[in-house]
């Protein structure tokens, strides 16, 4: 199965990314199955607080330059207002500055299965979609562009 998205929504996510370069960008993609309907850049919540709370995973030193977080109000918050219209959040997506658009091994251990995950590459001018298989790793997801 592929994740299907409109070239509006493709320039959307690249957008972001290149605005927040050389920080990682978040967002949110709502939809449904797997065709996005919405595109939602959040803010990259990622802080000492929350390293403090991920250092059992990777105790190595991290910023907004290699690591994202989705503030779970917000995430809460969009959730509520997807559900009022009869949709759901069916991926996340975010940058990888300076890196290939691959997942690393972060982006493996707090991945969800039901989620497709966008990943931008801003220097290497890539984007692909990935999903979390029931072995734990990532398969590539072909993305479609639609109307």
């Amino acid at each position: 199965m592929a994740l299907t998205l409109t070239a509006q929504d493709l320039e959307a996510i690249r957008a972001h990314a290149q605005q927040t370069y050389p920080e990682e960008c978040c967002g949110l993609l709502l939809g449904t199955d797997k065709t996005v309907v919405q595109v939602i850049p959040t803010a990259n919540s990622w802080s000492e607080a929350v390293a403090v709370y991920f250092q059992e995973l990777d105790p190595a030193p991290h910023g907004k330059n290699d690591r994202f977080s989705i503030d779970p109000q917000t995430l809460l918050q969009v959730q509520k207002e997807a559900r009022n219209r009869n949709l759901n959040i069916i991926g996340i997506y975010h940058s990888h500055p300076d890196h290939p658009a691959v997942p690393s091994a972060c982006d493996r251990r707090l991945a969800w299965p039901e989620y497709s995950y966008v990943i931008v590459s801003v220097t290497l001018n890539q984007v692909r979609s990935w999903l979390l298989a029931e072995s734990g790793e990532f398969q590539a997801e072909a993305i479609v562009i639609g109307d």
